[in-house]
């Protein structure tokens, strides 16, 4: 192609466009505006003006009894002034405000990946695709995708770089059924916005499902978002009422050419258009995924020497430096992996490096130039330092017992993220047992008080957790609360671990809240705006829970342990497959590393 850049008619689908070609978004340019109106009336980014709700302003139009009393006194001291200023449009009225909820229900897409959508449905299913992804970004929702088929759905979501290959990659040999959409659905939310996109067989056999509730109805949250599966349904049990009836799309193709179809026919509810399809060469392209840019993981490398036998990596952020620590395949290996920032478009691959210790990592910290780390050795706790030397003695010899360092204590540390060791002046503070311990340059210990009883649990030490590690005086209703957690400056507490109370770094108070069995692993921040960071121990699902609604960080979910949330910035680090630990971002759900712990 001769140009270079997206011509201006597709600037407002710039975003969800920049996950495929220059060629294939153009070719798609005229998919994608027609379908954009055709969907606008049915998802709209922004509700209706909603009811009144008094004044916010003034303005420079409205009804009479909107007027200034300022402007009735000059009507009465000077008339001409007065009808010359309304003839100028120069008068002053009260503006009316509305009450207006954002919509905040997901927007949730049923696909038809059978026989019959072969081709040119899927170039549909394509355009659809990237409309209601631009639609639900706008609007501060999540987009949902399910594949109809094989048994319960496993909702995928995430930006369209990543949701793209693996809907492309969805592909079934059956029909789908009437029930199967049915069974997706049942249990959506009322507020969310359900679509199928399917052909018109299966679209002429869904009048006959039984409508649900008006919106008022509830309902319980989507079973599996993200990964998980809707249970399957038993035959013989009553038939829920749908609380959402899903808007049928349906295309077939309708004008053929020598090299394949040309054009294709669009229903939605009683309009039906047709539409042109990207010439032959280019659709066969993107059907086959060479089209898509996909934005895929840096693939670290492992340091050499991190060969034995398969463990858990066990990623842990143990200071505010950007760099994740994690276990080798021996009790004596430390890999430390710098990081870089999350937003680089083109990343450079971060290096991981591994050191070797005589013994069990017990505690680790990077602190500036130096990474610090305590390791047990022959019945002696031994310090390490790679990089700036420490000043005083050059090596440094502790007895266990004093850090509260028993055989009980030191197996359960091995089958738990490393402990961190941070500096505080010219010693050392370690969590162990419950009990802080401080170590002098020469080595002593003294006890420097009791753990937080809420960074103490069955999973070991959370940071995040301890009430001494913030760098603010909490709040007195956070100090009696049963729940606790705190990152940068903002801390956030409940006394059930669902309704949380988030007092910002900036003195804003917000409310979040959470219906799934999932705990609070991590907070990070959106620009100005907190987010709690959950895992579900039971589905083992990753999701970030803010203000205007949750989404299920997909490409974190399914680790056997909770992910690693940095203290300070956006890192998220979920160790998803044994030996490959996934790091990117916990706002968006990027994946941006896969760091590889093991050769």
């Amino acid at each position: 192609m001769s140009g270079t850049r997206l011509p201006a008619a597709l600037a407002p689908w710039a975003g969800p466009l920049s996950a495929v070609s220059l060629e294939l978004a153009v070719a798609l340019g005229p998919l994608v505006r027609r379908l954009d109106a055709l969907l606008g009336a049915r998802e709209p980014v922004t509700e209706g003006p909603g009811e009144p709700d008094g004044t916010g302003g003034v303005g420079r139009s409205g009804r009479p009894e909107q007027l200034l009393p300022s402007e009735w006194l000059l009507a009465e001291e000077h008339p001409e002034e007065f009808l010359r200023r309304f003839v100028d449009r120069e008068l002053l009225y009260l503006a009316p405000e509305f009450r207006a909820d954002a919509p905040r229900g997901r927007t949730v897409v049923l696909v038809d990946a059978g026989p019959s959508q072969a081709g040119a449905g899927r170039l549909v299913q394509l355009a659809v695709l990237l409309v209601l992804h631009r639609r639900a970004t706008v609007r501060g929702s999540e987009l949902l995708v399910g594949v109809l088929g094989d048994g319960p759905v496993r909702w995928i979501s995430g930006e369209p770089a990543d949701l793209l290959p693996v809907w492309l990659a969805a592909r079934r040999s059956a029909e789908p059924t009437a029930e199967e959409v049915r069974d997706a659905v049942v249990d959506l939310d009322a507020a969310d916005r359900a679509w199928l996109l399917t052909s018109p067989r299966l679209a002429d056999r869904l009048p006959a499902l039984p409508a649900g509730p008006t919106a008022g109805a509830t309902a319980g949250p989507l079973p599996g978002t993200g990964a998980g599966a809707v249970p399957a349904p038993d035959p013989g049990a009553a038939r829920a009422p749908l609380a959402v009836r899903p808007h049928v799309l349906a295309s077939e193709p309708t004008r053929w050419g020598p090299a394949g179809a040309t054009h294709v026919t669009v229903r939605l509810d009683r309009t039906a258009l047709e539409l042109p399809l990207p010439a032959p060469d280019i659709a066969v392209r993107a059907l086959r995924g060479a089209e898509f840019r996909r934005r895929g993981p840096v693939i670290v490398p492992p340091p050499a020497g991190a060969d034995g036998p398969l463990g858990q990596a066990l990623p842990a952020f143990t200071t505010d430096a950007p760099v994740l620590l994690a276990r080798g395949r021996h009790a004596g290996i430390l890999l430390a992996t710098d990081l870089r920032d999350v937003d680089t478009r083109q990343p450079t691959v971060p290096r991981t490096k591994s050191h070797h210790l005589n013994g069990q990592v017990i505690a680790a910290g990077r602190t500036g130039r130096r990474l610090i780390a305590l390791h047990l050795h022959r019945g002696r706790v031994l310090r390490y330092v790679s990089g700036r030397p420490i000043r005083g003695t050059e090596e440094l010899v502790l007895d266990p017992a004093f850090l509260g360092l028993d055989e009980t204590v030191a197996a359960g540390l091995a089958t738990r993220p490393v402990l961190p060791l941070l500096r505080s002046g010219d010693d050392l503070l370690v969590p162990i047992a419950g009990r802080w311990r401080r170590i002098a340059l020469d080595g002593a210990v003294t006890d420097d008080g009791p753990v937080g009883s809420r960074a103490e649990g069955p999973r070991g030490f959370q940071r995040c957790r301890e009430p001494r590690l913030f760098d603010r005086a909490l709040q007195p209703e956070a100090m009696r609360s049963r729940h606790l957690v705190h990152a940068g400056g903002t801390a956030a507490w409940s006394d059930d671990g669902h309704r949380w109370t988030v007092w910002t770094r900036l003195g804003d108070e917000r409310r979040l809240s959470f219906r799934e069995n999932a705990e609070v692993v991590g907070l990070v921040h959106d620009r100005r705006e907190p987010v709690l960071i959950t895992w579900s121990p039971g589905s083992r699902m990753v999701r970030a829970v803010r203000a205007d609604g949750v989404r299920t960080l997909s490409r974190f979910c399914g680790g056997t342990a909770p992910p690693a949330v940095h203290p300070t910035q956006q890192w998220i680090a979920s160790e998803t497959t044994p030996g490959w630990t996934a790091v990117g971002d916990a706002v968006t759900g990027r994946l941006q590393y896969m760091v590889r712990s093991t050769s």
